[in-house]
């Protein structure tokens, strides 16, 4: 076990010591073990106001690292943190990830080709035709369906991805111990047999109205794009659309009638510039996974060619930009920029921003000393 985890787990029972807060005690003290006993005025150096303070002080009082662990094996669910390996790379590309998650099921390689379908919780007939029809071929073309487990278009998608024998994430506004809505039971469990319940908030978190929006962040920011059935003007789907947006991630809307206020906000997104979803095809062309189910069949690619090879050694899944590889590589910049689009097609680089390129997968062992281094 990590060392930190039990201190990881702590912290998450603090209000107001979130993921920027975590990052300066790490850097102040060295590690949060010495944050969880250091002394006020200590605290204060470390950047952390009167209010964290306090908060922390009052939390020391009743909350047992070491039996934070026990409980949450008692709860039959895990945790990942920031410095755990399988802290999903999508996740950790964005901005101010959560410092840990909690996990109920397994997290897989294969859930790094993950699409979102969000939408209202009162679907009309043809937006739940619609969300199982694009769930379900998505899951059989190997694409995880990350949702939110809500009522509704949430809960048909995850039910759709299920029926097509393929894996779903729920992301949910409690602790991974609770199940709301209470009548998705069933379908908690069964997604925690194919997939995972994921949340950042602490075993016993009631479904707190605020703590949904909040919670969206990370279903954007465990996939590749999202997908928005159907949605009105203030839905909460749209919220996880905004945060898509700004994580650099692709958005996707369902086209619907302009007088049904659940196709407002949809209509709405593709007014603004969103991609139209009008099949799962054209959602796996637009992401270029189209080949994702014969990748996941034979393995990731490997590099074929020594440009290839050093392009993998020198990436990860921290940003880098063209010209950073440019330079390292000492190679003309239109031969760099075309390898990276065919490793992009093979499945190996991902572009995450307009010039900036992350790993998709942990560069082979062979390769690592190639060069210098809701409504």
């Amino acid at each position: 076990m990590n060392a930190e985890l039990p201190y990881y787990l702590a912290f998450a029972r603090v209000k107001g010591i979130g993921a920027v807060r975590i990052r300066k005690l790490k850097a102040h003290f060295g590690s949060l073990q010495a944050a969880w006993f250091a002394g006020e005025f200590d605290l204060a150096a470390s950047g952390l106001d009167v209010r964290a303070i306090t908060a922390l002080a009052q939390a020391r009082r009743h909350v047992v690292p070491e039996q934070e662990v026990e409980r949450l094996a008692g709860a039959g669910a895990t945790a990942l943190t920031w410095e755990d390996a399988g802290y999903p790379k999508l996740l950790r590309e964005v901005a101010d990830p959560p410092p840990v998650l909690f996990v109920k099921g397994a997290l897989a390689e294969a859930d790094a080709w993950a699409v979102s379908i969000v939408g209202t919780r009162r679907p009309t007939v043809y937006g739940r035709e619609v969300a199982e029809m694009l769930a379900g071929e998505l899951a059989r073309n190997s694409i995880t369906i990350v949702s939110g487990m809500a009522r509704g278009i949430d809960a048909v998608a995850h039910a759709a991805a299920l029926k097509a024998g393929g894996r779903t994430l729920a992301v949910l506004g409690c602790g991974v111990d609770v199940v709301y809505p209470p009548e998705h039971r069933k379908l908690a469990q069964q997604i925690a047999e194919n997939g995972a319940l994921i949340s950042d908030y602490p075993l016993g978190t009631p479904p707190d109205a605020l703590n949904f929006p909040p919670r969206n962040r990370i279903i954007s920011g465990l996939s590749l794009g999202v997908v928005v059935v159907e949605a009105d003007e203030h839905s909460g789907a749209l919220i996880t659309a905004e945060f898509a947006a700004d994580q650099g991630r692709d958005v996707f809307a369902v086209p619907g009638n302009i007088f049904n206020r659940t196709s407002r906000g949809t209509n709405r997104l593709i007014q603004q510039g969103a991609h139209i979803a009008l099949d799962a095809q054209s959602i796996l062309e637009e992401l270029n996974l189209n080949m994702v189910a014969d990748r996941v069949e034979v393995g990731a690619a490997m590099p074929e060619s020594d440009v290839e090879r050093a392009i993998v050694a020198r990436l990860s899944h921290e940003l880098t930009s063209v010209d950073e590889l440019v330079r390292s590589l000492a190679m003309p910049a239109a031969d760099v920029t075309a390898t990276l689009a065919l490793m992009e097609l093979k499945g190996l680089v991902r572009q995450a921003t307009g010039t900036s390129y992350v790993l998709v997968h942990e560069a082979p062992a062979a390769y690592t000393t190639v060069g210098d281094g809701d409504d």
